[in-house]
Parts: structure tokens; sequence; C-alpha cells
């Protein structure tokens, strides 16, 4: 009796995580149907050029979406596809203490649009945002690298989020 119930209770479970579309354990729910992800390059469209983000950010979305589900890289017209562009990156002060600042803040902006070939209603353009502080009397060049791989990690982790999980 008890070994029935187990396997009544496996496959209400399989047909509850399938019945849906794909669902993975990071949570995205992605239709049944999309096999393929693409994921253009972001051009640098900033005033302030930074000559290795637009390779950070489209190769960590691209890394990002290969590893978190099971769809497949293509280079174009993907099931689901991503585009966009970084239309900003300027380093501001903040947390002014008297006459001078004692941090300032690196915030990269990009502009998003994704496309859901076979559910048009989770379709969107957005611009995305983050930030990290560093102290004052640093160098930005100095620190750059650090601060750029936890800015674009929140990035693609928020551009993910809204394409895959709908947060």
């Amino acid at each position: 009796m008890l070994n029935k119930i187990n396997t009544l209770l496996i496959l209400i479970a399989a047909f509850l995580l399938t019945g849906c579309g794909i669902y993975s354990f990071t949570g995205a729910s992605i239709p049944a149907e999309a096999k393929t992800v693409s994921v253009q390059h972001f051009p640098n469209n900033a005033n302030l050029v930074n000559p290795v983000l637009s390779d950070m950010i489209t190769n960590t979305l691209r890394d990002y979406f290969m590893n978190q589900t099971t769809l497949d890289g293509v280079n174009d017209n993907g099931d689901l596809a991503i585009e966009g562009e970084i239309i900003d990156y300027k380093t501001s002060p903040t947390a002014i203490t008297g006459d001078q600042a004692a941090l300032n803040r690196l915030t990269i902006t990009v502009n998003v649009r994704f496309y859901n070939r076979y559910d048009e209603s989770k379709n969107f353009e957005q611009k995305f945002s983050q930030y990290e502080d560093y102290p004052s009397n640093q160098e930005l060049n100095s620190i750059q690298d650090n601060i750029l791989d936890n800015i674009v990690q929140k990035l693609c982790e928020d551009i993910f989020n809204k394409a895959v999980v709908n947060w």
C-alpha cells in the first residue's frame, strides 16, 4: 500500500512540474516548446566607454542562460531572444562627508529587449541598472575588475529573472 502511495505521489509531482512548461530548480519557467536562446552582442553606447564591458555583459548573460536552463545557445533567432545595449557607465560621488565624498559609486545601465516566440505576452523592453560603491581614496582603475564583475553579475541576474522567472 505504501509503495502505491509513493508511486502516485511521484506521478503527481512529475505531472505538476512538466504540465506548465519546463521548470528548473532555479525557478525559471520556460515554455515547453522553447529549445533555444540567443543573446546578441550588447554594444556600448554610453558616453564613457569601458572597452571590456560589452563582451563581459554579453558573455555573462549567455553563460547565465546556458548554466541555469536546458536551452541551447544559438547565434540568432532563438525561441527566447535577448538584445540590448549599454546606455550608461558613470561614476559619481556618494556618502559626502564635509566637503568631499567618502565613497564613489560606479553605475552601469543597460537597455534590454526580450522576445519569447511562444508567449509574446512575456516580451519586454526595460532598462536595468546596478551599482557598486568604492572608497573615494582608491582609483577606479585599481579596483575596477572586481567591481565590474559584481555589477555585471547583478545585471545578468536581474535580466534573467525578468525574462524567465518573472520577478
